[in-house]
């Protein structure tokens, strides 16, 4: 049993090299404390993840808009690692990106794409070494990372900060250590025995991945999209709609400065608060986004309905894809809505005068499309 208030984090041991790598406490144990804050904490996040998956029935075809998230979260989460890519760019085509920022989309791109997987995996695969090594290998692939064995984890020392393990900011655990550090957050993930809440052991076990480190690039952004996937495992969520990547992201410092806080002040109760205030947070902005979304939804259904007559249908069709695709080209607007090139670009005209739309580039031929007002919503509630 661990009591948060003698919880010691860890020690450090040698390498016969001479670096000092860090051994993390194992976490498959009952935890308790007498801090009421978390306590408190836990009650609401607890009403506020009720109200954002309230909120989430509410809104038709909710599926719709789950990829707009997942590509907001790639964009944060990569961000956090130093990419530069926005959500506009992350929605466009390769060969609309300059080449000096091809890089950076690739990697926002396969961290969508591994986040897509791991969420439709959730449904025949627990949460387990092997869905995040899929989930990893998506990561890593054609990017800077992908010679730091994707998909597999590490079988050499890595370290954060200097330039080797011995001026390095911290060393994580010796290879030989992972497997067996793995096996024990495994368990602690999946223990029913242990009456830890949900969220209290998220939080922990984001730490503890953290802190392993068990792949040799890419832990960051793995670690952040596991807090998601186990929220949907757990039931906390109803639809993968809460990322903590906006919360983390807004002040990178103090996200990191809480990790290393339980490392060298063995304040694992600092963590876990941090972590709530976040979910608290977050949801709360993800249930304000969801209404703004059904008030503007409900605003153009209204404004199509009186002004399209015998367009109606196919307008209704091509707004319903915006709020899936918010960056569309004219041949993706044709193929969805099925009409000819001419009815199309027709449609596509009128909602250009409407408002509904607009170019996204106002001299390319190629005719790409954003439909601002919709897109602003992701942008905005960045907390």
């Amino acid at each position: 049993m661990i009591d948060l208030d003698k919880y010691e984090s860890g020690r450090y041991q040698r390498d016969p090299t001479g670096y000092k790598y860090f051994v993390p406490t194992l976490i498959d144990v009952e935890w308790t404390w007498k801090d009421q804050v978390i306590n408190s904490l836990l009650e609401n996040a607890a009403v506020k993840l009720g109200e954002l998956n309230s909120y989430a029935k509410l809104v038709p075809s909710v599926s719709d808009f789950i990829e707009l998230h997942v590509t907001k979260e790639a964009v944060l989460s990569s961000r956090i690692e130093g990419t530069q890519t926005n959500i506009n760019e992350a929605l466009l085509k390769e060969s609309d990106i300059p080449e000096d920022r091809r890089n950076d989309w690739r990697e926002v791109r396969n961290y969508s794409e591994a986040l897509k997987l791991a969420i439709s995996s959730l449904e025949k695969l627990p949460i387990s070494s092997r869905l995040l090594n899929q989930a990893h290998k998506i990561l890593l692939e054609g990017v800077r990372g992908e010679k730091k064995m994707p998909g597999e984890f590490r079988r050499s020392q890595n370290w954060i900060g200097g330039s080797s393990p011995l001026d390095a900011k911290f060393v994580p655990p010796h290879y030989s250590l992972v497997p067996g550090l793995i096996s024990d957050l495994e368990r602690f993930i999946h223990n029913s025995e242990k009456s830890i809440p949900d969220l209290v052991k998220i939080a922990i076990a984001h730490y503890q991945f953290e802190t392993i480190h068990p792949y040799l690039d890419g832990n960051g952004r793995i670690g952040r999209l596991m807090i998601t996937l186990l929220m949907v495992e757990k039931k906390l969520l109803n639809a993968p709609l809460l990322y903590l990547s906006t919360y983390f992201e807004r002040d990178k410092g103090l996200y990191y400065d809480n990790l290393t806080f339980v490392r060298t002040r063995n304040d694992m109760s600092q963590w876990i608060k941090y972590f709530l205030v976040g979910v608290v947070e977050i949801a709360t902005l993800a249930s304000k986004q969801l209404s703004q979304v059904l008030e503007l939804k409900t605003e153009y259904q209204k404004q199509v309905i009186a002004n399209y007559g015998r367009r109606t249908n196919s307008a209704m069709k091509l707004l319903d894809y915006l709020f899936v695709t918010p960056i569309v080209y004219v041949q993706e607007i044709k193929e969805h809505v099925e009409l000819s090139y001419k009815s199309a670009n027709s449609l596509i005209k009128k909602f250009e005068e409407d408002g509904i739309i607009k170019k996204l580039f106002p001299l390319d031929r190629d005719r790409v499309f954003v439909f601002e007002k919709y897109l602003n919503l992701f942008e905005q509630n960045q907390g």
